[in-house]
């Protein structure tokens, strides 16, 4: 399974295995992993899953649709590098991941 890095606003890191075919937004729910509320469970229809991308990830990734990026304007803080994780489906091209939480998650 790959390796996900999520890296909590506080600097704490979670190191967890996500399962392909999830999305990074579930594995972070799955594994109890502060930062990341998911309040619309994956629908694409908020910005708590909000994360920042590690900069050496950031092409590595699949383009941002026009709804997440509707979505990511509704983001704390949003950078460059902002994705919603609900948006991000895990495969083994995945497999070393490393993303930071903002602040709060709105």
């Amino acid at each position: 399974m790959p390796k996900i890095t999520y890296i909590e606003h506080n600097g704490k890191e979670h190191v967890v295995e996500v399962a392909e075919g999830l999305t990074v937004m579930e594995g972070a729910r799955d594994n109890n992993i502060p930062g990341i509320d998911a309040d619309c469970g994956g629908a694409c229809a908020c910005s708590t899953c909000h994360s920042y991308i590690d900069p050496t990830w950031a092409e590595k990734l699949p383009k941002i649709e026009p709804m997440e990026e509707d979505m990511l304007d509704f983001a704390w803080e949003r950078k460059d590098n902002s994705r919603l994780t609900c948006q991000l489906k895990v495969t083994a091209d995945l497999d070393g991941l490393v993303l930071r939480m903002p602040e709060k998650q709105v």
